[in-house]
């Protein structure tokens, strides 16, 4: 939802000024910047504002009359940019007893290790779902976006319910998971969005539906039940590199360290696995897939044993040596990558015509590959996305997404492991690089 923000303004009395709870699976793009997962704007004196502090811990946060009167910073820090947390805010200050006005759920448990945690008084207002206050989702009303995705998004006017309401433990995995019908009562302002994608229509019994304020919601297969490989911001050589549309997209950074890679948050060592990408701008794109974790400058994708990288004028080598003289490519072609971890063979295609006569489906010739824990490889092959010079090159990622950037693929090829939605037909036995593929 980077530079992507939703707003509301309620028009009716709330049902409640003292009761309410916000329920959200989020997953962060992004670490180390402050990012506004609900904001409540009145005036400078009078806000609400629960999100992720540059420190990356959870704040929920009141303001009234200028005076902070709902204070929790927790101590812990969410930094997991591959994962899906559940974050309830569940509010009541009516009870009695302080320590229960306010209560915070992560994942189904209650968090209760606070570096602030400043009780509201009795009867204060939590400013919410009140009448005439605009509200935004995914920004601070044009500023401090929330880089990532979000899902089931609910906001209650009136009651201050658990997490229980809206997630439970699987009984076959022991993982917290949506309940997709929730039994709740939303009240007056309240609202249920991003349910099955990126509507913006409530699909609670109200009617009270949110506006695309700002930039482009997109819509996602990753979701906490198949989270879908992106390209990682922790194995980031560059330093420099940006990654935008979910970690979806990345311009290669500018300068030293560069002819270097950067790979994605999941990766494979054995099994059949298929991705897309398509070319931005740059001279000196070099792409392909690693098992070798990058330290140094100068670790050209490729140039070195457990590195594999396709480069754009069409040699696609291993260590510094051919194993294959591929097409040419260019801005707006689309590469896919079907690799076979099993048998250690790539196959590789240019716009939907795989290369080499390779036949991925039949395995008929294939690139042959090393083994991902030879040369030096750490047992794993991540794609990888890199450059071969000081200027910055740009790759929009397809790993089931069914998006390159913001842009939805142009008719979704044939799919058979129903595992996410590709621009050309997945080869047979292949699925795409997800929790639910990998474990396929």
């Amino acid at each position: 939802m980077a530079n992507t923000h939703l707003s509301r303004t309620p028009s009716v009395e709330p049902t409640s000024r003292y009761k309410g709870t916000l329920s959200v699976w989020v997953k962060r793009g992004k670490a180390d910047a402050e990012s506004f997962i609900f904001y409540g704007f009145e005036s400078n004196s009078n806000k609400m504002k629960i999100d992720f502090k540059s420190d990356s811990s959870l704040q929920i946060n009141t303001v009234q009359a200028a005076s902070n009167r709902i204070v929790y910073e927790t101590n812990r820090k969410f930094r997991d940019v591959n994962a899906w947390y559940h974050i309830v805010v569940a509010i009541d200050t009516t009870l009695a007893t302080a320590g229960d006005r306010v209560r915070l759920y992560v994942n189904g448990v209650e968090e209760t290790s606070f570096s602030t945690e400043t009780h509201p008084a009795q009867n204060s207002l939590h400013m919410m779902t009140d009448n005439g206050t605009p509200i935004y989702i995914g920004s601070e009303n044009g500023g401090n976006y929330f880089n990532g995705s979000m899902s089931h998004y609910h906001l209650i006017d009136g009651t201050q319910y658990t997490a229980s309401a809206f997630g439970e433990t699987d009984a076959t995995t022991g993982e917290w998971k949506i309940k997709t019908s929730p039994s709740v009562t939303y009240g007056n302002n309240g609202f249920w969005i991003l349910k099955d994608g990126n509507s913006v229509t409530d699909a609670s019994p109200n009617t009270n539906n949110l506006t695309v304020s700002s930039g482009t919601l997109t819509k996602t297969e990753d979701c906490p039940s198949n989270v879908f490989a992106t390209i990682n911001p922790l194995d980031n050589f560059y330093n420099s590199a940006t990654l935008t549309n979910g970690n979806n997209t990345v311009a290669t950074g500018t300068g030293n360290p560069s002819w270097n890679y950067i790979t994605s948050t999941l990766g494979f060592s054995t099994g059949k696995f298929y991705w897309e990408l398509k070319l931005g701008t740059g001279n000196s794109n070099i792409f392909g897939f690693a098992a070798r974790v990058t330290t140094a400058t100068n670790d050209q994708l490729g140039s070195s044993a457990a590195q594999w990288g396709y480069q754009k004028a069409g040699n696609f080598e291993s260590n510094s040596s051919s194993l294959a003289t591929l097409s040419s490519v260019t801005t707006n072609d689309i590469v896919g990558f079907a690799i076979d971890a099993t048998n250690n063979k790539a196959y590789i295609h240019k716009n939907g015509t795989y290369m080499n006569s390779g036949n991925p489906s039949t395995g008929a010739n294939g690139i042959t590959i090393a083994s991902p824990d030879a040369g030096g490889g750490i047992g794993f092959y991540f794609p990888a996305f890199g450059d071969g010079d000081t200027t910055s090159d740009t790759y929009h990622a397809n790993f089931g997404n069914g998006y390159f950037g913001t842009t939805a693929v142009a008719s979704a090829g044939a799919n058979a492991s129903g595992n996410g939605i590709f621009e050309y037909d997945v080869p047979t036995g292949y699925t795409a690089l997800s929790t639910k593929g990998l474990n396929l």
